[in-house]
């Protein structure tokens, strides 16, 4: 967003983006994705892959070149200077905001369970009307 104001740009939707799956795509470096008409490669090579399908249809390819060279910053400040060379980490996350998004590991929770039941407990003193029942103009 600094460079959005560095070099004159409107809009930054879409170096945003492409910086963000530069760093997604950098993490999971050995995944296998897939892209138009269903050409498989690893994640590393997507967001090339993408400059340069924007740059086949006809456009300059400068916005996500800027992306990916803001992830790129960003995955070296954050994960490679501090985890590979020893260096010290400039790139932290502000402590308030862990308290409205905790920090949690272990993926999503709460499938391969039933959910708890939402039904109100009977009341004492109240009928449960309990059978089969009858249906309206039948036998």
């Amino acid at each position: 967003l600094i460079l959005g104001f560095i070099i004159p740009l409107k809009v930054v939707g879409m170096p945003l983006v492409i910086s963000i799956l530069y760093v997604w795509c950098q993490v999971n470096h050995d995944t296998i994705v897939q892209f138009w008409f269903g050409t498989q490669f690893k994640a590393m090579y997507l967001p090339w892959a993408l400059a340069g399908f924007n740059v086949l249809l006809g456009g300059n390819g400068i916005m996500e070149l800027l992306g990916i060279f803001v992830g790129h910053v960003f995955f070296f400040l954050k994960y490679k200077y501090p985890i590979d060379f020893g260096g010290a980490s400039f790139l932290n996350t502000p402590q308030i905001l862990y308290k409205y998004f905790p920090n949690r590991s272990g993926g999503v929770s709460g499938f391969g369970q039933a959910p708890a039941s939402r039904r109100p407990a009977p009341q004492e003193g109240r009928h449960e009307w309990g059978g089969a029942g009858h249906r309206l103009g039948g036998e």
